[in-house]
């Protein structure tokens, strides 16, 4: 099948919100009638849903949201969603990211709906990444790192998560509870989220199986292994990313 028809962007600019728009329009190129497509959060996932939406008009895809924000948003625009249970394995997510490196390592979580995100895209064949080009960087690191917690006995969980990091090479890493609009952030999954400023990721994986050891911690903004082509827009372009190139 044809891929959708989209009208070429001017990309020659510096605005992030050009490139946003530029990139998530860059990505309808990889949508296919038909597809079981899963829909990513945050505010470059949602430009994308918007472009999906004008250009596919709903009626030929199947589409999974990461969020309870995308979900109303694709309701609204006239998608048509489904349960992940009901449609997995999904051809393809389209995500943004807070970070990304050139082997396709990221961090996301930012938004706080990481643990979803993470999900949806496990259950996808391709995972394609929109992001501008403040995202790409050459060590992970320097967004802090978001890791989702069970609420109960969540400061339990944090003293865990620390001495593991501190053997695992970053003593006294600074770890904050999220708050928002004073109060503590829970997730749509009603877990709280710890933010650890790293600084620079050393060995992404390893760090990643480390957290993920920790009782308590329920996922971490560490997606290894799990993207499969990086689109990033630049001020003149927009660069693709894959494995091997």
């Amino acid at each position: 099948m044809e891929n959708f028809e989209i009208s070429a962007i001017d990309i020659s600019m510096t605005d992030q919100n050009a490139l946003k728009r530029a990139v998530a329009a860059k990505a309808l190129e990889y949508v296919r009638p038909g597809m079981k497509l899963g829909l990513g959060s945050g505010s470059t996932a949602e430009i994308f849903v918007e472009l999906l939406a004008a250009h596919a008009g709903g009626k030929t895809l199947t589409c999974v949201p990461t969020s309870e924000n995308t979900a109303a948003l694709a309701r609204k625009l006239g998608l048509s969603l489904a349960e992940l249970d009901d449609a997995a394995p999904l051809d393809l997510t389209i995500d943004g990211a807070d970070e990304a490196d050139r082997d396709l390592n990221l961090i996301k979580g930012g938004g706080g709906m990481l643990l979803r995100e993470k999900i949806v895209a496990a259950a996808s064949r391709k995972m394609v990444v929109i992001a501008d080009s403040s995202k790409l960087v050459a060590k992970l690191g320097k967004y802090p790192l978001p890791v989702e917690v069970v609420a109960f006995g969540h400061k339990s969980s944090a003293a865990r998560l620390k001495a593991v990091l501190a053997a695992a090479g970053y003593p006294q890493v600074p770890m904050s509870l999220r708050q928002r609009d004073g109060a503590v952030f829970k997730t749509d999954s009603g877990n709280v989220i710890y933010d650890i400023a790293f600084g620079a990721i050393q060995d992404a994986p390893k760090l990643a199986s480390a957290i993920s050891a920790v009782p308590g911690v329920v996922e971490h903004g560490l997606f290894i292994g799990i993207a499969t082509t990086l689109l990033i827009a630049g001020a003149d372009k927009i660069t693709v990313i894959e494995p091997g190139k």
